[in-house]
């Protein structure tokens, strides 16, 4: 049996929550928050080294302004609510994506959280901000290149994720059956699990059960 050292969840499944239950998709944005509060005590509890959640792609900038404006209001609420719980439980930051290019007020806060939390050495909750791994693959490859070497080690050391464990588990909430551009190469080798709960109903029982489940896989890594 394995156990799941790096876990990564696509966290979809939000406006259809909300259009379910005939409320503005920003009430499903705020149960989502809710959500992603209740599963990251919940790896800290159950010893994952990393979580890393898809909070906002590259392509996300498509929705309507008003929806990115709320979802940018929602990122800025979560770090200022939650950043002494992270101190006070050992919890790492870590941003991969292009984040530097998202508001100086949200670069400021992200910046000053990660600091905060830059020596803690439990879970590192890794959230994927203005991020897109088409993205990520070629900006690694370009600065391997520019140290004279391409190879997969080298591509490898410059991703956004250099120094985390590998990926072991990829979940992807509300029946979507892609990757959206989320993880390509870490994802490799990693076992994924397509669910059909909601992003705001997946609660700390759904991730004990998909560790489960990841525990009894067989991974062989292309060998028999």
């Amino acid at each position: 049996m394995s156990k799941a050292r790096h876990v990564a969840i696509i966290m979809d499944g939000n406006g259809r929550w909300a259009k379910k239950r005939h409320l503005p998709r920003a009430v499903g944005h705020q149960r989502g928050v809710e959500a992603v509060r209740e599963v990251v005590r919940a790896a800290r509890r159950m010893g994952l080294e990393a979580l890393t959640l898809y909070a906002f792609s590259t392509e996300n900038w498509r929705r309507p302004e008003e929806e990115v404006s709320a979802l940018m209001g929602l990122l800025k609420r979560y770090i200022i609510a939650d950043l002494e719980e992270f101190i006070a439980n050992n919890v790492r930051l870590k941003i991969i994506g292009n984040y530097k290019s998202l508001s100086a007020d949200i670069v400021d806060l992200l910046e000053d959280a990660l600091a905060k939390t830059a020596h803690n050495d439990g879970t590192t909750l890794v959230v994927a901000l203005n991020y897109g791994s088409q993205d990520e693959i070629a900006r690694a490859a370009a600065q391997a290149a520019a140290k004279g070497e391409v190879t997969i080690e080298s591509i490898g050391a410059e991703l956004d994720t250099a120094g985390l464990p590998p990926l072991d588990l990829l979940i992807r909430t509300s029946g979507e059956v892609r990757l959206s551009n989320f993880l390509l190469w870490q994802a490799a080798y990693a076992e994924m699990l397509f669910v059909e709960t909601l992003w705001p109903d997946f609660t700390p029982a759904h991730l004990e059960a998909a560790l489960a489940e990841f525990a009894g896989r067989e991974r062989r890594y292309g060998g028999r």
